[in-house]
């Protein structure tokens, strides 16, 4: 079968980012430089000249869409999924359950009334899931969550108890008839996972060395989820000085080089097909795809 690359976007700014949140409060990100919409049409531009067919999800925050509106229309006019990614980039298991609640409500109304269509899938701040997270996600009527990374070595990162424990790091989880997990794709090597779906690891990885990585998840999942958020492409953001050493190396590594990097990520996987994580879930429902997902 045809190999597939989930392309997922989290529509972000450069100030909102959890390195930088002690640093930069909620109550100043309205006095901040908005790079986002710049960045991120940069983002569909690079989609669009390297091939009409490659279809991927925008995670947008709400905060982001409540003020660029004309962006989230411009995504979904050009044929991309829209997506929620929260309101206010809290992290699922440091609010309540009322406040997480109300979060995801606000952010999937926001963008439906935007793009007037369903919004069915939701991406949590910094992967920070877990099982009581993943029951409101549900609750509120999304389709999907992609919110679970495997790699264990962040200390952000959420877990979920998965069901399916014959088949680590599966592509997709039906965790009911009607909602599917899509997680970030790593790699397992002797037990151990390491970080490969995107975001500062793809950025710190030599580009053989990823795709080669790339090549090996396809072979054996025969799906590989990517993830990136516009402010990666944008050297010319503001300095967040004052931030600690070890941040500032995870947020600023190989940023110059990221878009390039991006383009020939994508160059070199054009044979594959690119598709929204909905478009994935449609397909995957059919019972001789989801024979192919192993």
């Amino acid at each position: 079968m045809k190999k597939t690359i989930l392309l997922t976007f989290d529509v972000e700014d450069w100030f909102q980012v959890e390195n930088f949140k002690n640093n930069i409060p909620y109550s100043t990100w309205d006095a901040r430089e908005l790079r986002v919409e710049k960045n991120t049409i940069e983002l569909l531009d690079l989609l669009e000249s390297t091939s009409g067919s490659i279809k991927a999800t925008f995670f947008v925050l709400g905060w982001i869409a409540e003020r660029c509106p004309d962006l989230v229309r411009e995504i979904h006019k050009r044929g991309h999924e829209v997506a929620s990614h929260g309101f206010a980039h809290h992290l699922c298991y440091k609010q309540t359950s009322e406040e997480l609640g109300h979060d995801l409500v606000k952010s999937k109304k926001l963008l439906e009334d935007i793009i007037g269509a369903e919004v069915a899938g939701y991406r949590a701040p910094s992967f920070s899931i877990n099982d009581s997270a993943i029951k409101i996600i549900r609750n509120v009527g999304f389709l999907y969550d992609s919110s679970y990374n495997s790699y264990e070595g962040h200390g952000r990162y959420g877990s979920l108890t998965l069901s399916d424990t014959a088949k680590p790091d599966h592509p997709i989880y039906a965790l009911s008839p009607d909602f599917f997990e899509i997680p970030v794709s790593n790699l397992r090597f002797g037990g151990k996972i390491i970080p490969w779906g995107g975001g500062g690891y793809f950025r710190l990885l030599p580009t053989m060395l990823h795709q080669a990585g790339v090549r090996q998840v396809l072979k054996e999942k025969n799906c590989y989820t990517f993830y990136m958020h516009p402010w990666e492409i944008d050297p010319g953001q503001p300095k967040v000085r004052e931030a600690a050493s070890f941040f500032k190396f995870r947020h600023y590594v190989n940023i110059r080089k990221a878009k390039d990097k991006f383009g020939n990520f994508l160059a070199a996987n054009a044979e594959h097909s690119f598709l929204s994580c909905r478009e994935f879930i449609r397909d995957y429902q059919s019972h001789d795809y989801a024979d192919e997902i192993v």
